[in-house]
């Protein structure tokens, strides 16, 4: 079988991640590094054993497709460059900066017939392995993710660059239209918000309570979620969830703390509560590299013309909703302003 002749555009953190795997990768021929820093390009292409390349010009007719890991400002740009050349794009989050960029590079994927994926790298967690069928039909979900100021990134605020990963995993959980959108953002060290909160509300019911912040001194990749089963708890960096699935008779409303004596009560408050009405357990699933197997999934949607797990459509769809905070942040910031010029 050919291996698949790819390029990787961007040879910061993400891209280098991305070199080294489809180097080491029998899917792939990691033909060259792409980036307008020659030395950044030069120094990673000699790690990998690769062609370094300024620009895209150099590689489009080497290659069948592109790991884009660039700036998300050079997204739209760029990856109407591969598509329109009838290259398959696996462009990291979020997919542009904008909706409307967003459904130029999905139109341009569906007319040249190649495969757009996007590089929400959380849908391939083990924690959510790990939770399994536990996570159908949410009615409440509260997320918060955390990290210190990096430095990489800040061409966009938080919202889009770590938020964006909880509204696509809400998005694909609820399966619903969002109807309505709260929120409000901090600057803390640029220009654009570096801590946000954002209520979001689905026709169907569902309410998501989702945190971000890149100015923490604690970081924190987790998410609670509260089904008709019962409740869900994913700590990201840990790679496990711990589930709480109340008996047959606490879903049936035959629970009646009132009918148990002293005695009982201070059983179960002793502890025996998790045991037998509210059962806990903990799940873990086996440790994975999840970009490799992000890039795994690319190749087989390469090769069979399956959808990958993560399609365009959908992370135009997390754009759609991150575009929705940030003007009801932008709204709330500019009520005081208002208030004050009155």
């Amino acid at each position: 079988m050919n291996r698949i002749r790819l390029a990787v555009v961007g040879a910061g953190k993400l891209g280098g991640y991305h070199a080294n795997l489809a180097a080491r990768s029998n899917e792939f021929e990691l033909v060259a590094v792409v980036d307008s820093h020659s030395a950044a390009a030069v120094a990673l292409a000699e790690r990998v054993g690769a062609r370094a390349c300024k620009d895209l010009s150099g590689v489009l007719d080497r290659v069948d497709a592109a790991v884009l890991a660039t700036p998300t400002s050079t997204h739209a740009a760029l990856g109407r460059t591969l598509l329109d050349a009838g290259k398959h794009v696996l462009v990291e989050k979020p997919i542009a900066l904008t909706c409307l960029e967003a459904d130029r590079l999905v139109d341009a994927a569906a007319r040249e017939g190649v495969v757009l994926q996007v590089g929400h790298v959380e849908r391939f967690s083990p924690a959510l392995a790990a939770a399994g069928d536990t996570l159908h039909a949410p009615r409440y979900v509260q997320a918060t993710r955390a990290s210190g100021y990096t430095f990489r990134s800040i061409d966009i605020g938080v919202v889009l660059d770590l938020m964006i990963h909880d509204i696509d995993l809400v998005l694909s959980l609820a399966r619903s239209p969002v109807v309505r959108v709260d929120a409000l953002g901090v600057s803390v060290l640029g220009g654009h918000e570096d801590m946000a909160n954002a209520r979001l509300t689905f026709s169907n019911g569902c309410v998501a309570d989702l945190t971000a912040s890149r100015v923490s001194y604690q970081p924190e990749r987790s998410m609670r979620v509260v089904t008709p089963r019962g409740f869900v708890a994913l700590d990201f960096a840990a790679g496990a969830a711990t589930t709480v699935a109340p008996t047959a008779d606490v879903l049936a409303g035959r629970f009646d703390a009132d009918a148990f004596s002293a005695e009982q009560k201070q059983q179960l408050f002793a502890g025996k509560l998790f045991d037998e009405v509210l059962v806990k357990q903990q799940r873990t699933a086996p440790a994975v590299n999840a970009i490799e197997l992000e890039l795994e999934d690319f190749a087989n949607s390469i090769r069979t013309g399956q959808p990958p797990r993560v399609t365009g459509a959908a992370a135009r769809d997390a754009v759609a909703v991150a575009e929705r905070v940030l003007a009801a942040i932008a709204e709330r910031s500019a009520a005081p302003a208002a208030a004050r010029a009155a």
